[in-house]
């Protein structure tokens, strides 16, 4: 697989791009790219409310660490594992000894990002083989996947599996994830999931994540929990100019007028939305349930608070002051990592995969190029309050009219892909065939281009390892992003619902779709902030308030995913 370049697109990460990449990405990155029931009980089947406490107990499959290779860094609050050394296929370790897999024919359909490649090929060849089990492809362009799940998953002639992003749980997905979906429960439930010990290794987080209506359905990508976007600079142009990295929303401000000539077609930043709604300490949005948090007994959803409101004008002042690159007002117009490396702006922010993508991808363009993350500081120069982002971002799903013969095979195949970093698995999972689809030179594997091809957002959609970040050709790189995640997990707060899979009401689903675009209009200056806080009024009065109790009652019954 390899990183997935629509994460940089648009002058500023939408919710869903921020979704897409963070998810993606987090295959990516991990891969080493180069390297209810609150409103029924866990038995009801409810197609509203979420599972936690004792029942989701019941229903967890058991942890057990995998021990087969041995991290660099150890991950820790919040935060991927790291791998700083370089690659020797000698010293591979075996994580799937025996194939599992009996045969079965299995189709999944997949989101995809680029050009699929032909249905019969090396790499997927050498994957059934491994897995024991003949996979074939339905893949269908990730940019419009949304459009097509809808229809396949209402049919009656669905694939055995199906691969759904969370940012495509819109509307009636939930439910019919809740209705056609198998209950993994009796596969992988408690010591069950032992036969799988790769997926034994998953954290329990993200198998909390993947509880929907009460039963076992998702098989995770696990996800860190940290935050996922980082402020990038350039870390060149700030040593040659000497510029020290700012430590508050003033101290930005004022060196971003510093920065900026705009005669020179030289902005300080791009759109710098997401870093605001950090800087502010705003609770996740894209999300909705971690969008909510119980503050002082009152449950308050994230449009509501003050420091929302407080991100957006200093948002807004930075395009006022005429510091953003003017084409990060027009939608769609470039892209911000584009205008970052051609050196027209100095800081950005997006998904911290982008770290070892420009890097990699400036390092036979301009060997003075060098990026960095700084660090998320508060808004008055104090230490930030960050909120955990979910545990997984992308999950697959069996068919539950499946023959128990196909689900153990499915299993078998995830517990491939969900092999660690350092083992045969995972290099044929996320590279492919050694000598066809990549060489290893100096302990740097690098795709040819018919890996390039044929290894890409395949095998890794069915599962995935708990995070890692390896780039055996920058390691310096992958050492900056996990202690740059560890940092900021230091300061990294779990909301209220964190870690819970709420499936909410279909009367509320879509209420509130259009604040994103509403934030866009203000920080451009095309709205006011009064403009935000009269529709977080007609939210209130829409449903909002509602919803509050609805959440406020699930919180009472269920309790947190820690309760």
């Amino acid at each position: 697989m390899t990183p997935i370049t629509s994460a940089s697109s648009g002058s500023a990460p939408s919710r869903r791009s921020f979704l897409a990449s963070t998810a993606v990405a987090t295959v990516a990155v991990a891969g080493g790219m180069p390297l209810l029931a609150a409103c029924g009980g866990s038995e009801s089947g409810s197609k509203e409310g979420t599972t936690s406490g004792k029942d989701a107990k019941k229903i967890l499959p058991a942890f057990v660490a995998q021990n087969v290779v041995t991290p660099d860094i150890a991950s820790k609050d919040g935060s991927a594992a790291g791998f700083t050394g370089k690659l020797s296929l000698a010293d591979l370790k075996t994580s799937v000894p025996q194939k599992l897999g009996k045969g079965s024919n299995i189709k999944i359909m997949s989101p995809f990002w680029g050009s699929p490649p032909k249905s019969s090929n090396p790499y997927y060849s050498a994957m059934n083989e491994t897995i024991g089990a003949n996979i074939s492809w339905q893949n269908q362009d990730g940019n419009t996947y949304d459009e097509k799940l809808g229809a396949v998953l209402a049919s009656s002639d669905m694939p055995d599996v199906v691969v759904i992003p969370s940012w495509n749980m819109g509307g009636k997905i939930p439910s019919a994830i809740i209705s056609k979906m198998a209950d993994l429960g009796p596969y992988l439930s408690g010591d069950k999931i032992k036969e799988y010990p790769n997926l034994a290794a998953i954290p329990t987080d993200a198998w909390q994540y993947s509880i929907f209506g009460g039963k076992l359905r998702g098989l995770p990508q696990p996800s860190p929990t940290v935050p996922g976007i980082v402020p990038f600079y350039r870390k060149d142009f700030f040593d040659k100019e000497g510029y020290e990295v700012p430590t508050s929303a003033d101290e930005f401000l004022a060196l971003a007028k510093e920065i900026t000539n705009a005669k020179a077609k030289v902005w300080a930043c791009d759109d710098m939305k997401w870093s605001a709604f950090n800087i502010f300490g705003v609770l996740s949005g894209g999300e909705k349930p971690l969008g909510w948090n119980l503050v002082d007994g009152k449950l308050i959803y994230r449009v509501e608070t003050d420091e929302y409101l407080e991100a957006l004008e200093w948002t807004r002042k930075l395009y006022a002051a005429g510091v953003v690159h003017p084409d990060a007002r027009a939608a769609n117009q470039g892209t911000a990592g584009q205008r970052f490396t051609d050196g027209q702006v100095m800081m950005y922010n997006q998904n911290i995969a982008d770290w070892w993508g420009k890097m990699a991808e400036q390092a036979t363009q301009n060997k003075e190029f060098r990026i960095a993350g700084m660090d998320i500081f508060g808004h008055d120069g104090g230490d930030p309050q960050l909120w955990a982002a979910s545990p997984a971002g992308i999950f697959a799903f069996i068919n539950k009219k499946a023959s128990k013969a196909v689900i153990h095979d499915v299993l078998a195949a995830a517990n491939v892909a969900a092999a660690p970093y350092g083992t045969k698995e995972y290099m044929l999972t996320n590279f492919g065939v050694e000598g066809t689809h990549y060489t290893v030179k100096d302990g740097v594997p690098t795709k040819n281009d018919k890996g390039n091809i044929e290894v890409l957002n395949a095998y890794v959609m069915v599962s995935s390892p708990a995070p890692t970040i390896a780039h055996p050709d920058f390691p310096d790189i992958a050492k900056e992003q996990v202690e740059w995640q560890q940092r900021m997990g230091a300061f990294t707060k779990k909301s209220s619902f964190f870690g819970l899979q709420v499936t909410e009401p279909a009367r509320y689903t879509s209420l509130s779709n259009d604040f994103e675009d509403l934030e866009d209009s203000v920080v451009r200056g095309r709205k006011k902030v009064s403009d935000m806080q009269q529709a977080v009024a007609e939210w209130k009065s829409q449903g909002g308030d509602k919803l509050r109790d609805w959440y406020k009652k699930l919180l009472d019954d269920s309790g947190s995913a820690q309760g």
